[in-house]
């Protein structure tokens, strides 16, 4: 059995789905709409998007991109930071990881 699509609720659909397209590469159904976004990655997952007027998920809660090394990740820690975002540097826990507040209130880990 495989997991095939997750649905996130956010309170900025648009900014959201751009994050995760610039900095994941995931991709956009054509013709979404400000309330809802499909994003599909290669591997067949489908992550929607909800309009809401606040979210609120535990402080644990989070989605998780993979990366391929150390050095990917380290990669994309400085390319969020260089784009104005702030989170602690990349630290050796169960993995070299870091995380990051997406736009529309969730938590992304980027770890390796």
């Amino acid at each position: 059995m495989k997991l095939n699509h997750l649905n996130l609720s956010v309170t900025d659909v648009p900014a959201a789905a751009d994050f995760l397209e610039q900095y994941f590469g995931l991709r956009k159904q054509p013709g979404d709409k400000k309330s809802f976004c499909a994003l599909f990655d290669d591997d067949g997952l489908v992550l929607t998007l909800m309009k809401a007027k606040n979210v609120a998920y535990p402080a644990t809660f989070h989605i998780g991109f993979g990366q391929e090394s150390e050095q990917r990740v380290n990669e994309l820690y400085q390319r969020l930071k260089d784009d104005g975002f702030e989170m602690h540097p990349p630290q050796r826990s169960h993995a070299w990881t870091f995380y990051v507040q997406a736009p529309g209130g969730f938590t992304v880990e980027i770890a390796a």
